[in-house]
């Protein structure tokens, strides 16, 4: 069995699983290890979908007892009371449209008991579309962090660890053949192992080259009709 050899940092994401280091999101995390020292109340990681926004966001959550504040959720009129004595919480996707005036109040909130907002984006800051200028220029004058798309040995040090994960041992080869034609996300990764997981069981086959070239087939296949 050929083994993989994959020059990347790694540390324990404060539960089961470990969280892997690459220099895509390295600078992030270094952001989250400073943590409770942030100079703002609010942190923002931004980056295109599927670059791991929601994974950090799950690291620091299980570091500081965070709560996720759901999109839902965050509505002036019963803020007071969901917040509660709540010192750290995440708030996703602000690039898709939030309560501008419920945020600004959770901001103020956290930033007068000393707490802690980890707010995520697509984009920086500087250019969402918010219009409540308070909350543009808090959001504005505190540290925001990038996060590039996954690079080539973080997705494929993943791809294993989540092989690994299932107790599923793969040749270096399935790992190569997979990065070559597979979209580089996270998400995809976990799809991409959860299709041929389930294949291999189906078809009571090990995982291997030719199993994934099926699988790929039948995903692009799929995604054609």
């Amino acid at each position: 069995m050929a083994q993989l050899t994959l020059d990347l940092g790694h540390r324990p994401a404060f539960g089961r699983e470990d969280f892997l280091v690459s220099p895509c999101n390295a600078e992030a995390v270094a952001w989250l290890d400073r943590w409770p020292d942030w100079p703002a109340p609010a942190l923002t990681v931004y980056g295109a979908p599927g670059c791991g926004k929601s994974h950090l966001a799950q690291v620091w959550r299980a570091r500081s007892g965070a709560s996720v504040m759901a999109r839902e959720a965050l509505v002036t009129a019963s803020l007071d009371e969901r917040v509660g004595a709540g010192m750290a919480f995440i708030v996703e996707d602000a690039d898709c449209g939030l309560d501008e005036r419920a945020l600004l109040h959770l901001y103020n909130m956290l930033a007068e008991r000393g707490g802690h907002l980890l707010v995520t984006s697509a984009i920086a800051p500087a250019r969402l579309a918010i219009k409540l200028a308070d909350l543009r220029s808090r959001l504005v004058a505190a540290p925001a962090v990038a996060v590039a798309p996954p690079d080539e040995a973080l997705i494929g040090a993943l791809l294993v660890k989540l092989f690994a994960d299932r107790q599923l041992r793969v040749e270096a080869e399935l790992i190569g053949f997979l990065l070559a034609r597979m979209e580089r996300s996270y998400e995809a990764a976990c799809a991409l192992v959860d299709r041929l997981d389930a294949a291999a069981l189906a078809a009571r086959r090990r995982i291997t080259v030719p199993l994934a070239r099926e699988v790929l087939s039948r995903i692009g296949s799929t995604e054609r009709t």
